[in-house]
């Protein structure tokens, strides 16, 4: 069975920073590119960042370069989202997607809300 459950969200002031991750399960996790998306109130869900399956190539979208950093253990089946430098418009339901060919799997989602 698969589950990707992703966790570490929660309310940070303006300029702080979060991780977070997302743990996988049931399937062969180090043939996956895994990407990170989010979804703010009204928005449609866009791509923040991937890595490729041995974490050798990441890319980020232009709002997030500079302040996000994807990266991934396969040994323990997780990818994480560090994520510095937080703005309010950040905030949103982040996403973690497993993408392999035309199988894709995704989490439930996790709360970021960045306000002071």
């Amino acid at each position: 069975q698969v589950e990707i459950v992703e966790s570490g969200g929660g309310l940070v002031q303006p300029g702080g920073s979060l991780r977070l991750s997302c743990a996988a399960s049931g399937f062969t996790f180090s043939t996956y590119a895994m990407r990170w998306y989010r979804q703010a109130p009204g928005k449609e869900r866009e791509l923040v960042a991937q890595i490729s399956s041995s974490g050798a190539r990441t890319n980020y979208a232009d709002s997030v370069k500079g302040r996000f950093t994807i990266s991934r253990d396969n040994a323990q089946n997780t990818v994480y989202l560090q994520m510095n430098s937080l703005k309010p418009e950040d905030t949103a339901v982040y996403y973690c997607n497993a993408i392999n060919r035309s199988i894709v799997y995704w989490g439930q989602g996790t709360q970021v809300t960045v306000s002071s």
